[in-house]
């Protein structure tokens, strides 16, 4: 007689933590990044927990600051996401995409780019991905949206971002439509949406 099958049951995955910085400085910049945020929500196996105020900043090239270029927009969520790194970095992708990135042009004018800055304070170098951001260290774009939500946190490898902030001398302006009471209401509603982008 052949015993009855039973399903296998299926191990809980667990999720972590992780942080996005995002930026534009091509079209709408607000409402693309608003509308990035709403997709990575969206995204199966990721949820948006807090989402920091707007910054500005001028355009960084490869030959440096370029003040004829339009200036950027950033800023940083915090995710939880049950994604590994690699899958994680493949939804990232497709959201830029679906924004209208183009990557023609090495650190070139954008709709939207987003980065991994941290994943769970994990370290990985390979020919996809460098965790951490290699140069969120030094970014004060980065950083001061990041230390806005969460003050204490840090960076793995390099320390308390607030120490890594306080010595970098990027010109980063508080955005005027992106008030701190604005964005605290955004993440309240990400954190309140129990049907979005469920990990």
């Amino acid at each position: 007689m052949t015993a009855p099958s039973h399903p296998r049951p299926q191990r809980m995955r667990t999720s972590v933590p992780a942080v996005l910085a995002l930026g534009s400085n091509l079209g709408d910049r607000e409402a693309t990044i608003r509308a990035a945020v709403a997709d990575l929500d969206a995204a199966a196996g990721i949820r948006v927990e807090q989402l920091s105020p707007l910054v500005e900043t001028p355009a960084l090239k490869l030959t440096g600051v370029d003040h004829h270029a339009p200036a950027y927009l950033n800023a940083v969520v915090v995710i939880d996401t049950v994604l590994g790194p690699h899958d994680l970095l493949d939804v990232v992708n497709s959201v830029e995409q679906r924004h209208g990135r183009v990557r023609e042009e090495r650190w070139g004018d954008r709709t939207l780019d987003i980065d991994i800055i941290d994943y769970d304070g994990r370290e990985l170098d390979d020919d996809r991905l460098t965790l951490p951001h290699p140069r969120a260290w030094e970014r004060g774009f980065v950083l001061a949206p990041w230390h806005a939500i969460r003050p204490d946190a840090r960076l793995a490898g390099h320390g308390p971002i607030a120490v890594l902030l306080a010595a970098t001398t990027d010109d980063v302006r508080p955005y005027p439509d992106s008030g701190a009471t604005h964005d605290a209401a955004r993440a309240e509603q990400f954190e309140a949406d129990e049907d979005g982008g469920a990990v």
